[in-house]
């Protein structure tokens, strides 16, 4: 999902020396794509927002797969248990102790709700809707779909390595929940870190990742200066890793080919006293980009190389 613009000079500053960290994953990959991305930014097709579009309108704010649009919202609207309770048991394993916080974004029955996810919330800086619907591909796979699925296989990676998975909603609720809420969920568990599963719907033709970063904010109940920091490193060490493993380029169009993009605009980080980053993982609308995201194979990748990226900041 889009989500609005930060300027070229927070990008290059968020970037920094984590560009060290992306150059290592980029140097490992063999997706020929990756030499020919463009500098310059995009603007997603109007209605066409992800990530953000609640907390993120391109720019405004981020199930299953291989299946039917209509099988995939079948799953999502099955009775699951409440976020709060969707965080199994964790095994011995190299993140045992530590907590890590799945935020899959939107929900596939927002559209069903419109009054409730359009009331605007506080987020600290500003106000912006309680959700958003997202988008989907142009073959009908929503981005909904995709990012609870992606929550599903990331989970139960982090959880083999021994880490508590708390996920802010399991296709459990009939909408949202509000940015706000998705925020408060990661806090009260107190995550050592966060994340929140995306895909972006921006033009055909702009193509690859990008992981959104807090920017330094403060205002009403958001306070982000004790988490830039720990974001950007984890920000950073997620892009690395999801370019090794997927073989996917930088985005195209955001963040200058650093793969990072930084953000004020955003509740779901606005908002986060934990380590907390977005990950758009594609285009949906661009058609090389929503073949990868709509591929189960891919998306197995896609969660391999965020838990690698999370493990890694984890062990600092």
């Amino acid at each position: 999902m889009s989500h609005g613009s930060s300027t070229p000079m927070s990008r290059r500053l968020a970037a920094g020396a984590a560009t060290l960290l992306l150059a290592a994953g980029l140097a490992g990959c063999s997706d020929g794509g990756a030499q020919e991305r463009a500098a310059g930014k995009g603007v997603p097709a109007a209605g066409a927002s992800s990530a953000g579009a609640a907390d993120r309108t391109r720019r405004p704010e981020p199930e299953q797969a291989s299946q039917s649009p209509s099988a995939a919202a079948s799953a999502s609207a099955s009775p699951m248990p409440s976020a709060e309770a969707a965080d199994s048991s964790a095994a011995d394993g190299p993140l045992k102790g530590k907590v890590v916080v799945v935020d899959p974004g939107h929900n596939s029955r927002n559209n069903e709700h419109t009054a409730e996810i359009n009331r605007q919330v506080d987020i600290g800086t500003g106000h912006k809707e309680c959700d958003t619907t997202g988008t989907e591909t142009n073959s009908g796979y929503t981005e909904a779909a995709f990012s609870l699925d992606l929550a599903h296989r990331l989970r139960k990676i982090l959880q083999e390595r021994g880490a508590k998975v708390v996920l802010t909603h399991d296709g459990d609720r009939p909408f949202g929940p509000c940015v706000t809420e998705r925020a408060d969920i990661g806090n009260k568990a107190h995550g050592d870190a966060a994340i929140s599963l995306h895909a972006d719907g921006a033009a055909p033709g702009q193509r690859g990742f990008h992981v959104i970063l807090p920017a330094s904010v403060h205002g009403g109940a958001a306070d982000t200066s004790s988490i830039v920091g720990p974001s950007k490193e984890l920000g950073a060490r997620v892009a690395g890793k999801f370019v090794q493993s997927t073989g996917s380029a930088p985005s195209n169009y955001i963040g200058e080919g650093s793969g990072l993009d930084t953000r004020g605009d955003l509740g779901g980080l606005n908002l986060s006293t934990i380590p907390k980053v977005f990950i758009e993982c594609g285009n949906m609308r661009d058609a090389q980009d929503a073949a990868q995201l709509t591929d189960e194979t891919w998306r197995e990748k896609a969660a391999q190389g965020i838990a690698n990226g999370i493990t890694d900041f984890l062990h600092g």
